[in-house]
């Protein structure tokens, strides 16, 4: 019989989702402009000292970044995660000597289940694989942002650049898990209640990484991702779709309009489970083909096809539903 939660405790759990989804939406413009603003007030050298730290430190999202144990095992992600529950469901070991890429899926609006499991520890990922350091690897224009870039690097993510992940499978040694949402902006858009569709029969990239540095392939379904948000979907076509691709294009970044339960930013309290699949053992690193690229992404989307069919049920889907991968 599970415990009644007391009202403060709700109360902490709505601050700490809060904190996070308007961090995520507005930290970034709001250090901008509060650093612009400081260059015409007395306290100008304070932006110029960061601007001069910044040019210095500009490199270092892409050499590991700057993980703080402090920042990821904050208390906070741990109310963040009770608030849905967000949970961490382990299939098969990851061994410490070896490194991973893990491809995650679906995107969703704010990647909730990706965050909570792979950047924080507040899923408790350092118990779940002993000797795995886990790095959750993101959209690069969001660590080149003036103060942002330091807090998600203390956090622990880094550029999904090919530098970055260069370093993290070479040059970091062994038992490093990077975790990367395959389906990026163009899926956050296809984000909706009831919706199983990931985007990623043309995503090979993160294939083509893994092959190039011998990065055992791990697939991880989050269920309940796509239910946490109400997005105003736009038809092919209309005004609204074309403004979004084209701010897509422009920044990387998509647009999305949606509406969570109250104050509008908060998402609903539903489950969200991140159940980390079996891994796909790959060679020794080498130069693949391109035919060496599509047999292992096709392992890998029967691997996570194989993984969403055995694990829907039990994370409260109908045994009718499917996964649709375009």
């Amino acid at each position: 019989m599970t415990q009644e939660k007391s009202q403060f405790k709700k109360f902490l759990e709505e601050l700490s989702v809060l904190q996070w989804v308007l961090s995520f939406l507005f930290l970034g413009v709001s250090c901008v402009v509060l650093l612009v603003y400081l260059m015409f007030t007395s306290l100008w050298p304070l932006s110029v000292l960061y601007f001069t730290w910044l040019v210095v430190d500009w490199k270092s999202p892409e050499r590991g970044g700057r993980k703080n144990r402090f920042v990821k095992k904050w208390r906070v992600w741990e109310h963040m995660r009770d608030f849905f529950p967000v949970k961490l469901i382990k299939t098969a070991e990851l061994n410490p000597n070896k490194n991973y890429v893990l491809g995650c899926h679906p995107h969703g609006i704010l990647a909730v289940g990706a965050f909570s499991c792979f950047s924080t520890e507040g899923c408790g990922f350092e118990k779940a694989f002993p000797g795995v350091k886990s790095t959750l690897a993101v959209l690069a224009g969001l660590l080149k942002v003036p103060i942002l870039r330091d807090y998600l690097m203390f956090a622990g993510i880094c550029p999904v650049s090919k530098p970055s992940l260069v370093h993290l499978l070479s040059k970091s040694g062994k038992g490093n898990a990077v975790s990367i949402v395959v389906g990026g902006a163009a899926e956050s858009l296809a984000s909706s209640p009831g919706v199983n569709t990931v985007l990623m029969k043309q995503r090979k990239g993160f294939i083509r990484i893994a092959l190039e540095f011998g990065a055992d392939l791990v697939p991880v379904y989050i269920f309940g991702e796509n239910d946490l948000f109400h997005q105003l979907i736009f038809s092919e076509g209309s005004l609204g779709r074309r403004l979004q691709d084209m701010f897509k294009k422009i920044t990387g970044f998509a647009p999305c309009l949606f509406i969570g339960e109250q104050f509008v930013f908060i998402p609903k309290r539903t489950p969200v489970t991140t159940v980390v699949g079996k891994p796909i053992p790959v060679p020794p690193p080498f130069i693949p083909t391109e035919e060496d690229v599509d047999h292992y992404h096709r392992l890998y989307m029967e691997a996570l096809t194989k993984l969403f069919h055995e694990h829907k049920v039990s994370c409260g889907l109908p045994e009718s539903h499917k996964l649709q991968i375009i």
